[in-house]
């Protein structure tokens, strides 16, 4: 082997030369048998040979560049002529085979000159022998031809776009040379097709865009769109590289959706405000699912919601305002109605909370629960809620509505879960109020009246509506109403209680008595007149007091009357009634159980009422519906004159009635305790805050107590002024002397 004579370069080259020409006729496809084993190995022996032959004989650096003239020479004489010949289609098509052809030239080349790879290549840092064969095709063949290629390749995307059936492996194929000849970075396929790419696909899709928007409603165009949408998706998926998706779907969301989003929204008879009317759900949610692809493109969407729902809830309130009207226009000979929840009132309520059943499932299916239109929901909500409706705020209605739902007898006649979905969808509806102490007094008052007329149809519906409004408002909100609930239950222990006691001292009172013993803290004031009871009915009080004097120290009883009922038996000539009465309206009849007759003076002093009560006293009895006393003078209404008499002559086809009293205007006391328990809220923020703060600017002390305020009112801006100077006065506070805007607290 030492003695071996070395090869010299053109006789090597020379030998190199014929397998490379074999190669090249079997890559053209002209006759010729395959390499085999041997031949392959004596060609790669040469390459070998020639590499580690002592220099001068080492022939490496000749045969690096030897192997880029080979492929520079195929490339001149049998690729380019063919490629130069076609346009096109066929231009990709051939381009597509010349290039598989070229790598696997490539393969069988680096093969044979292998051992320059491992050393040579290595040693002198040059470009690997597979990348100088692409570097060959890239700077001859792809520099000539890549202009056309990609003139090719986007009109077949536009006949595809045009709805022609296009190959697309061929186009996919096209893009792989773009991709690989990049030698890895996206340069090529970039700049070479993406940005023209892009370019087109803006333009193609202008010219759709500005045809559509003037012939197709906003259903269809939307349609359009995302059909679109879906087929540029699918392109990608299909034959672009994946790098391309984001920047291809923006060129067509710009064209098809941004540049045309307010006109496409506003279309008179289809665009957003009509579907909404109409209740096209499946298109409000493309709607929503297409323009939520753009930058701030749900902003107009969520608005005409906005305006689309506080409209529907404005209707209403103006529907309801006019049917009150109406109604109290034929009823004023009547006088007004006792219930201040009138049906039409009640009615709104009910259409208020199918109103937001209906816009939250928009928000929930078309919407995907965005918070964007949840807000929309909300604002347009809180505008119309808070408008008076008949003169009644949407907090006296809701409670109103609350009584009507949770009382015996009321007009809501529902099963136990309806009952539950309603009370929770009304709490739900509570958010919206911003005066939610308003509705707490009314229903307190509401809530009241149940438990002591025994009209309450189920407790456990009552605990669930506190329980809610527990978590909606806070603990504070319903503590109250809490103890009211627990207040009636202990109360009937104690009258248990009574009752045995009664047993032990063999006691027996002339009449059946029920006392219920609530806490005062817990439920609304009410007004307690001191009247003069009959005998029978002072006697059971004072027993009363004795028990409880012995059962309960440190405890002051104060009787309120005007809450108290009883039952008379009336012995009437027809037959006997039992009449279900206020306390005071049965203390008045029993005054006539002795006596013929009684004027209006002789009633005043034996009861010791004031003119205001002892009046809607006798009316209930002498002028209303049943009149159990008679009068003279006959009329319909009380005088100081008048003369008072049992009415042995009434009947009725009933054997047991009931006896109200004419309602007192309960909506001003509320009024006035609202305003009252805003005051003290109020004064406890200031104070509250100052007292953390020390010193603070007016300004800021203001938007501080509306901030702590506002989940139970909207505090007025006058009213806060005018407690801030309250609290002045009584030296809570104190201005400073340089900035009267500066306020500091006065420990």
């Amino acid at each position: 082997m030492a003695d071996r004579k070395p090869i010299e370069l053109a006789e090597g080259w020379s030998f190199m030369e014929k397998g490379i020409q074999k190669l090249i006729r079997l890559l053209e496809g002209e006759p010729e048998d395959q390499f085999n084993a041997e031949q392959y190995m004596h060609l790669y022996t040469t390459i070998y040979n020639m590499c580690t032959q002592k220099p001068p004989h080492d022939y490496s650096e000749q045969l690096y560049s030897k192997y880029r003239d080979a492929f520079n020479k195929y490339i001149n004489d049998k690729v380019l002529p063919s490629l130069r010949e076609h346009r096109d289609e066929v231009l990709l098509k051939e381009l597509y085979q010349r290039w598989g052809n070229h790598k696997l030239m490539v393969r069988w080349l680096s093969r044979f000159f292998n051992y320059l790879d491992r050393y040579y290549v290595l040693r002198h840092s040059l470009h690997p022998l597979k990348d100088v064969g692409l570097l060959c095709f890239k700077d001859l063949v792809y520099v000539e031809i890549k202009k056309r290629t990609k003139d090719g390749v986007l009109l077949l995307i536009e006949k595809e776009r045009e709805g022609e059936l296009v190959d697309r492996a061929l186009v996919k194929n096209i893009l792989g040379i773009f991709i690989e000849l990049g030698m890895s970075n996206m340069d090529c396929y970039e700049k070479d097709f993406e940005e023209y790419l892009l370019t087109e696909t803006s333009a193609f899709y202008r010219r759709k865009a500005s045809q559509w928007i003037e012939q197709d409603s906003c259903p269809d165009y939307m349609l359009k769109a995302e059909e679109c949408l879906r087929l540029e998706e699918e392109r990608v998926d299909n034959y672009l590289h994946a790098s391309t998706r984001g920047k291809l779907l923006k060129e067509v969301e710009t064209e098809l959706l941004s540049n045309y989003e307010m006109r496409l929204l506003t279309k008179e008879q289809s665009g957003c405000a009509a579907l909404l009317r109409d209740d096209k759900t499946e298109d409000l949610a493309r709607m929503y699912r297409l323009f939520q692809r753009i930058p701030k493109g749900l902003d107009p969407v969520a608005d005409i919601f906005k305006e689309h729902v506080d409209s529907e809830g404005m209707k209403l309130v103006k529907e309801v305002t006019e049917a009150v009207e109406l109604a109290k226009e034929k009823q004023a000979k009547t006088g007004p109605s006792r219930d201040t929840g009138s049906s039409a009132e009640q009615q709104y309520v009910r259409a208020v909370i199918d109103l937001h059943d209906k816009y939250l499932q928009y928000v929930s299916t078309c919407f995907c629960n965005s918070s964007l239109f949840h807000k929309s929901l909300k604002e347009a909500f809180e505008n119309f809620v808070n408008k008076s409706v008949a003169g009644s705020t949407s907090a006296e209605l809701m409670a109103s509505f609350c009584d009507n739902l949770l009382k015996k007898g009321g007009s809501e006649k529902l099963s136990d879960e309806a009952i539950e979905e309603t009370l929770e969808k009304v709490v739900k509806l509570l958010a919206y109020v911003s005066d939610k102490d308003m509705f707490a007094e009314f229903y307190r008052k509401k809530l009241s009246r149940r438990l002591l007329n025994d009209k309450s149809a189920s407790d456990d519906h009552e605990r669930s509506l506190l329980s809610r409004l527990k978590q909606q408002c806070g603990a504070q909100f319903t503590s109250k109403m809490e103890g009211m609930v627990t207040d009636l239950q202990l109360a009937k222990e104690k009258q248990q209680h009574f009752d045995d006691w009664l047993k032990e001292k063999g006691s027996k009172l002339p009449i059946d008595l029920s006392v219920t013993v609530l806490t005062t803290g817990f439920w609304p004031t009410y007004k307690s007149i001191d009247v003069a009871l009959p005998r029978e009915m002072v006697e059971g009080v004072e027993v009363y007091r004795a028990y409880y004097d012995s059962d309960s120290k440190h405890r002051k009883l104060t009787w309120i009357y005007t809450l108290g009922n009883a039952v008379l038996r009336g012995n009437f000539d027809a037959k006997p009634i039992e009449m279900q009465m206020n306390t005071l309206q049965a203390a008045l009849c029993m005054l006539l159980n002795d006596v013929d007759e009684l004027s209006y003076g002789e009633i005043q002093e034996r009861l010791r009422l004031p003119d205001d009560d002892l009046q809607r006293l006798l009316h209930s009895l002498v002028c209303a519906k049943y009149k159990i006393i008679k009068k003279e003078p006959d009329g319909k209404s009380i005088s100081k004159s008048d003369k008072f008499a049992f009415n042995n002559r009434f009947t009725d086809k009933m054997r047991r009635i009931k006896i109200p009293l004419p309602p007192l205007d309960e909506k001003k006391k509320v009024m006035e305790d609202v305003d009252k328990d805003r005051r003290y809220a109020i004064d406890a923020a200031i104070v509250r805050i100052m007292k953390s703060r020390k010193v603070l600017q007016h300004q800021t002390l203001v938007m501080e107590v509306i901030q702590q305020l506002q989940r139970m009112f909207k505090p007025d801006l006058k009213l806060i002024k005018k407690r801030i100077e309250d609290l002045i006065q009584r030296d809570y506070l104190e201005r400073d002397k340089d900035n009267p805007t500066l306020f500091k607290y006065l420990a």
